[in-house]
């Protein structure tokens, strides 16, 4: 996947930007993909639409960032102060969402700003930049009107199917954290759905990540700043829930999380 964020000059991503806003607020009807004229055809022009969807939602609180393995290109997209919710137990109205797909996560928090420059942070920067841990829900939504179907780049624009976050208990800083040996579960409604007893996660170590979005990923948008909790992709897949549901991600030896879906 070439992630690369310059845009070709003849695309316009404000229409579409527009046209994923409408859908959020409910403003518009929900379209089954971006019209043809509209769609992205590349990850840059992905990133161009979703950036102005950020902008158009509010102030950043966060990243979400992943790879399918530890080779291969990571993907990104800011995440606004609206949808991120930090506690031990978080409700949400199931009303807020189309679908819930939910996702066990490990999120880490930045501590000091990592601005845009020209020259790369070096990995032991990104590592001194970030301090805690913490377990982590994200719930996958989406602005069309159903989940899937869409061209991937579609996908990346609408925020690459965000819909919140849930920041739940954790450590003060990460480096205990073994990533490939750390086990993962969760549970909904008290059953375990999936549970891995070392990593879990395609994209392997996430300080890759987080160098990747240091330099690469968080550029056009300003960069990392002191507070930004970044979440590292998915350790469980992507099960679907629905309203009433209790879904509790824990990271043994890190902390848990609690989503309630009212």
């Amino acid at each position: 996947m070439d992630t690369s964020m310059s845009q070709s000059s003849d695309f316009n991503p404000q229409p579409a930007a527009d046209l994923l806003t409408h859908s959020r607020l409910g403003a518009g009807p929900r379209p089954a993909e971006l019209p043809a004229s509209l769609r992205p055809g590349n990850a840059a022009q992905a990133y161009a639409v979703q950036d102005r969807v950020v902008e158009a939602r509010g102030p950043i609180a966060g990243w979400k960032v992943g790879a399918l393995s530890p080779d291969a290109e990571p993907a990104r997209a800011a995440l606004t102060l609206d949808s991120v919710h930090v506690g031990t137990v978080v409700r949400l109205p199931a009303a807020d969402f189309l679908v819930m797909g939910v996702e066990a996560e490990l999120v880490f928090q930045c501590l000091a700003d990592l601005p845009a420059r020209d020259d790369p942070y070096t990995l032991d920067e990104v590592r001194i930049a970030f301090g805690p841990a913490h377990a982590g829900i994200e719930v996958c939504d989406t602005r069309f009107a159903t989940w899937g179907g869409q061209s991937v780049w579609s996908r990346l624009a609408d925020q690459a199917c965000h819909g919140a976050l849930v920041v739940g208990s954790g450590l003060d800083e990460c480096r205990p954290v073994d990533v490939m040996r750390q086990p993962v579960r969760l549970e909904v409604n008290g059953g375990t759905v999936v549970s891995h007893e070392a990593g879990g996660n395609p994209s392997g170590e996430p300080l890759r990540l987080l160098v990747w979005l240091a330099n690469e990923g968080a550029r056009n948008l300003g960069g990392l700043r002191a507070g930004h909790w970044v979440t590292t992709g998915s350790w469980t897949g992507t099960p679907m829930v629905m309203q009433g549901d209790v879904v509790v991600a824990d990271f043994p030896g890190v902390g848990h999380a609690e989503l309630r879906l009212e």
